[in-house]
């Protein structure tokens, strides 16, 4: 068995068997490829079937000093996936990655944004540019519903229960869940489905999906980044912001309002409630202003 075929398998599997996302699958690949290109530079001339711990641990050595902790960790993980897949296939007895630790990496706080600067980025999307409709209503859905990128790019008109107040999601491992959707992101959903959207030139393939780029095809998630980053530039926003940004504060905000953390999890589409328990590190003004109000001694 050679690498190609390895992970042409492993691919297979990650889709079928695991139900992951494409974005996910190519996250894990790209772990293994990274191990590949470090046995053909280094000449080592081995096979998935003859690959030891001390090529493991030679490849996590030297790759330490290139990136960081977090990164590492998350590359482990990823290449004891593959070899337990190979174990699980009877290609090997046992996986070299076993006894290989992770880095210990502290919690990290995710960035989020005050309401002000929310509706200054929001105010500031010119609605005269062709495409200024279409992203008032992808920024108001990333904040007004806590989605990830990838759900918010795969988005279809038929998902949208306006009805209801409600959108069907579809997240990680094809998982789906019904998220609520506030007065806001519906407003400028349907202006720019019944205004600009209906006019526009479209690939049959994609005359379902919601949010179009210029040549009627779904946009890239790259293409999000950027729509977010021209904004915080636009703004002088000296925070380091992306659409990941919008779902973090979104989470932060119901929090503040007396949402409950089983609440948070499910309209997040977090699969631990352990995910979700971040969030109450974040949320130090509001228990500040809760010690001010309801302890004997603060005042």
């Amino acid at each position: 068995m050679n690498w190609n075929q390895a992970i042409n398998d492993y691919q297979n599997y990650l889709k079928i068997e695991r139900g992951l996302s494409e974005n996910s699958i190519i996250n894990y690949t790209n772990d293994v490829n990274s191990l590949v290109d470090f046995i053909i530079k280094n000449n080592l001339k081995s096979s998935p079937i003859e690959c030891n711990k001390d090529i493991i641990k030679e490849f996590f050595y030297k790759s330490s000093l290139k990136i960081e902790s977090r990164s590492q960790s998350r590359r482990i993980s990823g290449l004891k996936s593959f070899f337990n897949f190979l174990v699980f296939e009877n290609k090997i007895k046992v996986s070299p990655v076993d006894l290989i630790e992770s880095p210990k990496i502290g919690r990290k706080l995710p960035d989020t944004l005050s309401l002000k600067e929310i509706e200054s980025l929001i105010h500031s999307i010119d609605l005269s540019h062709p495409q200024g409709h279409r992203n008032r209503a992808i920024i108001e859905t990333l904040y007004g519903s806590g989605l990830r990128v990838s759900e918010l790019i795969n988005l279809k008109i038929s998902d949208l229960y306006f009805e209801e107040d409600l959108i069907l999601v579809n997240g990680k491992g094809n998982k789906q869940r019904l998220v609520p959707i506030g007065s806001y992101s519906k407003n400028q959903i349907k202006i720019y489905i019944e205004r600009y959207r209906i006019f526009k030139k479209f690939d049959k393939k994609f005359s379902d999906t919601l949010f179009l780029n210029r040549n009627g095809r779904k946009l890239s998630r790259v293409m999000i980044f950027n729509i977010v980053r021209e904004l915080a530039k636009k703004n002088n926003l000296r925070k380091s912001i992306s659409p990941h940004t919008f779902r973090h504060s979104f989470a932060t905000h119901i929090l503040e309002n007396g949402a409950d953390l089983r609440t948070i999890q499910q309209m997040m589409g977090h699969e631990s409630i352990t995910t979700t328990e971040i969030y109450m590190h974040l949320d130090t003004q509001h228990l500040l202003s809760e010690l001010e109000k309801f302890h004997p001694r603060s005042k």
